[in-house]
């Protein structure tokens, strides 16, 4: 049987940062010649990344001795580096501000943009005085606060299940399609924004959770799974309704993790797939303020914004994440 520790996680995660990357610079960038980067698919990547958080994290907490040893390597995992790109961003984007030096940090804004993001409540103040024409600074960071909820969920999710996991699957189906109804009741009335919250989110998660307490099964058959999964990934495109589709791409996600073992030792040199994610965001916004993307080849400029975007997340992995883990 297949050992569950040999997989691509580390591959995957470097593949869904480059998709939301991508996207991310067509957008942007605000240059013509990029413009076709905006198909990325970067929800789905963004989807991604939740349906192996729901996996790894439910190992996680199914491993962990105790709660507080689960919490630690939680908070951990996250939080640091979080906060480290929210002060970074509120103290040294005051070199691209409209406003003057002590201008800018007199203003109270930077210190609610400090409060609200150090809560994981971007939405509360995603702007600094005079920066990015004062849009939204990282507009990556709204996902990390559903991701920590999911940290939080976990642990309720494993008393719902009852003694001994009896209602494990059931209790997971039932919030699945629960978590449906919102997905498609909001997109389906122009919310699209909010059916990517919480709970709309929660049943891609939920995907990578039945996936992980269900992983003999799944390996067994996980070949007729996927072309199962890929039709009706198609099924659900055509009729513009997610229904089974977020179950399926989590199908998909953990047959890429589980297949290929030429790419088992992907993250060997370091993950550092957390630091890229959430430093890209303000990396491009800067290049774009600059305007390096209009005076000079934009493809140039693309391929070292993406290269100075590996270095800060290479950076972040060994100078600062990789001593909290």
């Amino acid at each position: 049987m297949q050992d569950i520790t040999k997989n691509n996680f580390d591959f995957i995660r470097v593949l869904l940062a480059f998709i939301v990357f991508v996207g991310h610079l067509g957008v942007l960038s605000a240059t013509p010649e990029l413009a076709f980067l905006m198909h990325s698919p970067v929800e789905v990547a963004v989807f991604g990344f939740f349906i192996v958080s729901g996996f790894l994290i439910a190992r996680s907490y199914e491993r962990s001795s105790s709660l507080k040893s689960y919490a630690k390597k939680r908070f951990n995992r996250i939080v640091p580096a979080y906060l480290l790109v929210v002060f970074l961003c509120a103290t040294l984007l005051s070199l691209v501000s409209t406003l003057p030096i002590s201008e800018y940090f007199s203003n109270t804004q930077v210190y609610k943009y400090l409060f609200w993001n150090s809560l994981f409540m971007n939405f509360k103040a995603p702007s600094l005085p005079g920066v990015f024409g004062n849009q939204a600074v990282n507009g990556a960071l709204w996902t990390l606060k559903i991701e920590m909820c999911y940290y939080i969920a976990v642990p309720f999710l494993f008393l719902l299940f009852g003694k001994n996991n009896k209602y494990r699957n059931t209790s997971l189906i039932v919030l699945y399609f629960l978590s449906l109804i919102f997905l498609n009741y909001f997109e389906m009335t122009g919310r699209a924004a909010i059916s990517r919250q919480l709970p709309g989110s929660l049943c891609y998660f939920i995907g990578g959770m039945l996936l992980y307490f269900n992983f003999n099964k799944f390996i067994q058959h996980k070949n007729i799974l996927f072309i199962i999964a890929i039709l009706t990934v198609w099924i659900d495109l055509i009729f513009k309704i997610k229904l089974f589709s977020p179950i399926m791409i989590s199908i998909i996600v953990m047959y890429i993790a589980y297949s290929f073992k030429f790419l088992n030792n992907f993250g060997k040199y370091g993950d550092f797939t957390y630091g890229i994610y959430i430093f890209h965001f303000p990396v491009i916004r800067v290049f774009q303020t600059l305007g390096l993307f209009d005076d000079y080849n934009p493809y140039v400029m693309s391929v070292i914004c993406m290269l100075v975007v590996i270095g800060i997340g290479i950076s972040s992995w060994h100078l600062y994440e990789k001593r909290f883990l």
